[in-house]
């Protein structure tokens, strides 16, 4: 089932000077970048998304992640961890013992 999605718009008022307005536009467009980032660092979007609503290339993207020391891994539990590596263990034994009856 897909998701609606739906547009966010922030909206807020701070008592500035009027010759800091020459960086509204830089200002507007970090705020965008932190708060999709803070999507992605919480799993609620993932890195292609993210790199799309930024419009930059997951490269890019990378490296703003590396600058907000968000983990391109996704986060496991320990338990999934230790399923996975008795998995890939079992495969390796699989293997190993195929090629003692060639």
């Amino acid at each position: 089932m897909a998701k609606a999605e739906v547009e966010v718009q922030f909206t807020f008022t701070l008592p500035i000077d009027e010759s800091l307005l020459q960086h509204k536009s830089d200002a507007e467009c970090k705020a965008k970048e932190a708060f999709v980032l803070e999507l992605l660092r919480h799993g609620d979007i993932s890195a292609g998304r993210a790199a799309k609503l930024l419009d930059i290339s997951r490269w890019d993207l990378s490296g703003l992640m590396s600058e907000a020391e968000i983990s391109p891994f996704a986060e496991v539990t320990t338990e999934e961890l230790a399923a996975e590596v008795e998995t890939a263990l079992e495969v390796l034994d699989s293997q190993d013992n195929e090629g003692c009856h060639a």
